[in-house]
């Protein structure tokens, strides 16, 4: 499969409207794709909107809750950047965690795994413009059919970190979105997610192994326990937090092209599309946006 590299956005330090601007020098620079996320600050789709109708990039959510959303309102908001960029949209989705879900939106965090495969059917379904009865485990749907169904298909990637849910991901989903590993770590992904597609009658190598990478152009001391601040939904202080015998495990960090050589290992080890968000521990806002306005060249793919 063909090697990529892409962006995540939003870009720390501009508004969205600043971004028509930067997506474009993006596409100019070599990057191939741009993947949004979404936990406290804007919404997935909206920075996807602006690249949409600005550049011919490939875009994705990376990812959107399967809980924070009813299954209609996601089919809609698919259904959208679809048809801004037809052909060009990826579908990400993925559980979060129950401070997302139940402490910030007043929903239940229950059955994840469970959740986000039955969501991928019905998606796929829906998407396709059928006329969907759903009656599953953790939600069900009667009658829906979007009016404007997106024209061409609409892929659907499932994000995960533990086995449980690569299975899944292997099992419905037409690519899996990793992040918080190492090179090393790829190898092991892969396989359960292969696995798990050719168990469920699928073609393993048809799936498609993006991850984001985490880039430190700058970075601020230890603030606590990593994983109680990415539980907490704050991935600055997560990435702030890691200790450091395993922080060049898990962040790219140093002179560019020592980051652009640890992109290049991530691929050879079996990823497919790596997505870097670019961080800095810059507190002065200028600094922060000249940071990466910096790092946009250095770190493109032949850069």
């Amino acid at each position: 499969m063909d090697k990529r590299v892409a962006l995540t956005v939003p870009l720390d330090g501009y508004t969205l409207a600043e971004h028509a601007d930067l997506v474009r020098e993006a596409e100019r620079l070599g990057y191939r794709d741009v993947w949004s996320w979404e936990a406290d600050g804007l919404d997935a789709f909206s920075p996807l909107a602006v690249a949409a109708l600005g550049t011919g990039l490939r875009l994705g959510t990376a990812i959107v809750n399967v809980f924070t959303r009813g299954p209609a309102t996601l089919a809609q908001c698919a259904a959208g950047l679809a048809e801004m960029a037809p052909g060009r949209f990826i579908l990400g989705i993925g559980s979060g965690s129950n401070v997302i879900v139940e402490a910030w939106n007043g929903g239940v965090f229950r059955r994840p795994a469970t959740r986000v495969r039955e969501m991928a059917q019905f998606l796929r379904r829906a998407l396709a413009g059928e006329r969907v009865v759903f009656k599953g485990e953790t939600f069900q749907v009667d009658g829906f059919r979007l009016t404007r169904p997106p024209a061409r298909p609409v892929p659907i990637y499932v994000a995960a970190l533990r086995p449980g849910m690569l299975r899944v991901a292997g099992e419905v989903g037409d690519g899996v979105i990793l992040n918080w590993l190492s090179p090393e770590d790829v190898p092991r992904c892969v396989s359960i997610v292969r696995e798990a597609a050719k168990q469920a009658g699928r073609d393993p190598a048809a799936i498609e192994i993006t991850a984001r990478l985490f880039v430190y152009v700058e970075r601020t001391p230890a603030l606590g326990p990593m994983w109680q601040a990415w539980s907490e939904g704050d991935r600055k202080a997560a990435v702030a937090a890691i200790p450091e015998r395993v922080l060049d495990e898990l962040v790219l960090r140093g002179s560019a092209e020592a980051i652009r050589a640890r992109v290049r290992r991530y691929l050879e080890a079996g990823i497919d599309t790596a997505f870097l968000s670019i961080q800095t521990g810059a507190a002065d806002l200028a600094q922060r946006r000249e940071i990466v306005r910096r790092a946009l060249p250095a770190l493109a793919p032949g850069g």
